[in-house]
């Protein structure tokens, strides 16, 4: 903790904030305070902004593969210190170092990913139906950037964010989640070492983001938002958007159904259902939220799961053999009692868990309920925690329909060894992504992102790199 930043990162200077405001960063494992950082207010972020505004014309000149080699130095980089960052991101965030591990090694390879992707960043030429004209097509940076990432994949969600744009020549202001801001200070050290200029990277830590982000927003000069969040703060921040028209990509909340079908293999579905529900505690997007399974092999699905889930370890992140640790906050754990507490006054049996634990920390237990009421209130919330709940359904349409009936669709996954229904249903699933029998979707190679109330654009894949780029058209007449 000594060697992390907890200053504000403007221009490439590691600042304070003008007032000397600071906030505590806690560990969910024991409530105590691990540090305190830098608090800024709308001045830090004016300057933020400046600083990038500054830095972006000479960074747009910049050769693709001078911003390439900088991506993949800072992958180096990141590989080298997998064990420090996943400290760093157990202390602040709770998921158990192993899993913490798994994210320093999928952040890095979106820095590897789009190094490789800048350097062929491409545009067109071509012949206008007239004859007499060619079209000349460049892609350019969209310009100055907000960032804005969540606190449950602390660093990859920087990695996500800021890759792209570096490749795409596009200079940043990163406002992290004020639960999680120092594996992001620690990543922009690390752009730092690996030869980022001053001001195309610039970190506002704060607990007043609508103070801090909507100036930015409407005042014209950031021309790109890229946001991960929940819905509801996505349309709030889309609104403000509005004013300066800001090109933007939003990845918000999800209520992913995972459909066991009758001729399903349940060990693949039990694999899949423990990564889909219990990846970082259940505290993703994509986590199956709906549990959709055949009603001849519903009894003996929730069986298994509660097996498995019952077996895993709970406990603070930093200690051997935990599997799953602390949720956020209270208040994230207050959300997942009252859900599960709803539906099981609505009938719902509780295979395994259900109790919260006593002592200091912010956990809860692995839970699985059975025979759930679709009206709980869990069926049209996203849990955010380490809770499956199962429902059962007799044919295809009925359990597409029900699978739809949401105003999210991010990801969802089947379980079915029939590959014409493996299709057919996953092309009828109203949703960005499908996980066929697998419960991991993520990959920095392949495009994510969903539809409805889920979000706009795609992050990751060659389609991640586009979100940054603008078209420009040259007309040349040829005689």
């Amino acid at each position: 903790m000594t060697d992390t930043p907890t200053q504000l990162f403007i221009g490439g200077a590691w600042v304070d904030a003008a007032d000397g405001a600071t906030m505590s960063v806690d560990d969910p494992a024991t409530g105590e305070i691990l540090c305190h950082v830098a608090d800024a207010g709308p001045k830090e972020a004016r300057l933020a902004e400046e600083a990038a505004v500054r830095a972006q014309t000479e960074w747009a000149r910049t050769a693709p593969r001078v911003r390439s080699e900088i991506l993949r130095r800072a992958y180096e980089i990141i590989i080298e210190r997998t064990d420090e960052l996943a400290h760093l991101m157990t202390s602040e965030m709770g998921k158990p170092l192993a899993e913490a591990r798994g994210e320093v090694a999928y952040a890095a390879e979106f820095f590897r990913w789009f190094s490789e992707e800048a350097v062929r960043i491409d545009g067109g030429y071509g012949t206008l139906p007239d004859g007499r004209n060619r079209m000349l097509l460049s892609r350019r940076p969209v310009g100055p950037c907000l960032l804005i990432t969540p606190w449950n994949f602390p660093l990859a969600m920087g990695t996500r964010k800021i890759g792209p744009a570096i490749a795409a020549g596009c200079t940043m202001v990163l406002k992290p989640a004020p639960q999680t801001p120092l594996s992001s200070l620690a990543l922009a050290a690390i752009l730092k070492e690996a030869g980022l200029p001053d001001g195309v990277l610039n970190v506002v830590t704060t607990s007043r983001a609508g103070e801090v982000c909507e100036p930015l927003l409407r005042g014209g000069r950031i021309r790109k938002l890229s946001f991960t969040g929940s819905t509801a703060v996505g349309q709030l921040l889309l609104a403000q958007s509005a004013e300066a028209v800001v090109r933007t990509s939003m990845e918000l909340g999800g209520n992913a159904p995972f459909i066991v079908f009758e001729d399903a293999d349940l060990d693949k579905a039990v694999d899949g259902a423990m990564v889909a529900k219990m990846r970082n505690m259940g505290e993703a997007c994509t986590a199956a939220n709906r549990f959709f399974v055949h009603r001849s092999v519903a009894e003996e699905f929730g069986r298994r799961l509660a097996e498995r889930m019952g077996a895993l370890v709970v406990g603070p992140g930093t200690r051997e053999g935990v599997d799953v640790g602390p949720l956020i906050d209270r208040t994230g754990r207050g959300k997942v009692e009252e859900l599960v507490a709803d539906a099981v006054e609505r009938g719902a049996r509780v295979l395994v868990g259900g109790r919260t634990p006593e002592g200091p920390g912010c956990f809860y237990p692995p839970t699985v309920l059975a025979c759930v009421d679709p009206a709980s209130r869990l069926m049209g919330t996203e849990i955010f925690g380490p809770v499956a709940a199962i429902l059962t359904f007799d044919d295809e349409d009925e359990v597409v329909s029900r699978a739809n009936d949401t105003p999210w669709g991010l990801v969802g996954y089947v379980f079915t060894e029939g590959l014409d229904r493996a299709l057919r249903v996953s092309e009828r699933l109203e949703v960005g992504m499908v996980g066929l029998n697998t419960g991991l979707v993520s990959n920095p190679a392949a495009p994510f992102g969903g539809i409805k109330q889920s979000g706009l654009g795609r992050e990751g894949g060659r389609v991640g790199l586009d979100e940054f780029l603008e078209y420009q058209y040259l007309a040349v007449p040829v005689g």
